[in-house]
């Protein structure tokens, strides 16, 4: 997989933008990639915003449930207990 426009990405993760979303994954963007600036994982962020349409896709596509998001040193499950 590719980074691709990550940034772009991401955005879409936290703005609930499933069509967005599944159209960088399409175009190979890397799920599980932590970009340099953000620190943080799509899917943890998803789930911080409460866009669990796009959580849930992540995690369909492929997403590891177990990779740790540095930002917010939590795990995308212990996201979605808090």
């Amino acid at each position: 997989m590719s980074h691709g426009d990550y940034k772009a990405f991401f955005a879409a993760a936290c703005a609930g933008d499933v069509d967005l979303v599944e159209h960088h994954l399409d175009a190979g963007v890397d799920f599980d990639f932590v970009h340099p600036e953000l620190q943080s994982t799509a899917l943890v962020a998803a789930i911080e915003e409460g866009r669990d349409d796009v959580a849930v896709l992540l995690l369909d596509r492929g997403a590891s449930p177990a990779l740790r998001s540095p930002l917010e040193g939590t795990t995308p499950l212990e996201a979605a207990l808090a």
